[in-house]
């Protein structure tokens, strides 16, 4: 598993080879589509199909100068692809996905490759960081090549003290955890329901008032 400082996956001219190689490597990108989301009422063989079908537009259709992970762009296309066969089969329906039942056994690579997934997806979000707040996440979590360190040795990389280090942290992480910012990840892990929003918005109105009384 590469870390956060990995580059994005691109695309060149696609031949029929290309494509069929490329359905091989990431089909369990649809696997862990339908292992998070489901597939709603339709059965497994459908969203499969449907699935790989979204897979299949997302190779032929993904810009990497747009500055977008395929993995982002190819999950998208999954879930609009299974949606719509949903619809298809029960017209007339508000079909939602939900969990896969019970009795949908997939292979042991859709797991890990939803786990990579995730990390890819958070790895972009903390790119987005302004420099000294993304090492100072990447150092915290040990999200790059060395694992996790305290705020005192932080400190002594970046020049400051460790409670400055902590409030980088803070700001680090509300940044983070801002809707506007976290969507795709907090879609793809669950976590993108009202009530989820409402709460990652209050806790950096908390922490906007903490820092009023410090000051």
């Amino acid at each position: 598993m590469s870390n956060c400082n990995h580059k994005p996956w691109n695309t060149q001219a696609e031949t029929r080879l290309d494509i069929e190689v490329r359905m091989a490597q990431h089909d369990g990108l649809v696997h862990a589509f339908i292992r998070r989301q489901g597939g709603g009422a339709i059965p497994y063989a459908e969203a499969l199909q449907a699935g790989r079908i979204g897979l299949w537009r997302a190779i032929r259709g993904y810009d990497s100068t747009r500055g977008t992970a395929f993995s982002t762009y190819a999950w998208v296309a999954i879930c609009r692809q299974i949606r719509r066969r949903a619809q298809e089969l029960s017209p007339g329906l508000d079909i939602g996905l939900r969990e896969m039942p019970a009795s949908w056994v997939l292979p042991d690579p859709a797991a890990k490759v939803e786990k990579d997934l995730i990390r890819d997806l958070l790895c972009d979000l903390v790119a987005q960081l302004p420099e000294r707040l993304r090492r100072v996440i990447v150092g915290r979590y040990g999200l790059g090549e060395q694992p996790s360190c305290t705020l005192k040795k932080l400190g002594k990389e970046l020049g400051v003290t460790g409670e400055r280090v902590r409030q980088l942290q803070q700001e680090a992480l509300a940044w983070l955890r801002h809707p506007a910012h976290s969507w795709r990840l907090r879609y793809l892990v669950g976590q993108n329901g009202a009530a989820d929003y409402r709460r990652a918005l209050a806790q950096n109105a908390a922490l906007r008032r903490a820092r009023r009384k410090q000051k």
